[in-house]
């Protein structure tokens, strides 16, 4: 069974960081977009930030400038450093494989609090 797995979740402080990564299958990492996506407490899943195989990413307008998406060919690894952490922000984060995703990892909890 193929799995993505993810570390790096949390409580931090608004205005904090905190560093997300997904492990993935060599096999799947290497051909395949890898992203992020996220769901609040309520609210539906949305997207927050895709990086191709060739290293183009992608953001949300509600995290440009805050969050950056690398990855890791030599780890088959994605990363998601988030910056400026703000209350909105907290949801569990999962990471993805594809644009429209067809694999997802069991997500992480990032909680912003004071």
């Amino acid at each position: 069974q193929v799995r993505l797995v993810e570390s790096g979740g949390g409580l931090v402080q608004p205005g904090g960081s905190l560093r997300l990564s997904c492990a993935a299958p060599g096999s799947i990492f290497r051909n395949n977009v890898m992203g992020w996506y996220r769901q609040a407490p309520g609210k539906q899943r949305e997207s927050v930030a895709t990086v191709t195989v060739g290293g183009s990413s992608n953001y949300a307008d509600s995290v440009r400038g805050r969050f950056t998406i690398s990855r890791d060919n030599a780890k088959n690894t994605v990363y998601l450093q988030m910056n400026s952490l703000k209350p909105e922000d907290t949801a569990v984060y999962y990471c993805t494989v594809g644009f429209s995703p067809s694999l997802w990892g069991q997500g992480t909890q990032v909680t912003v609090s004071s």
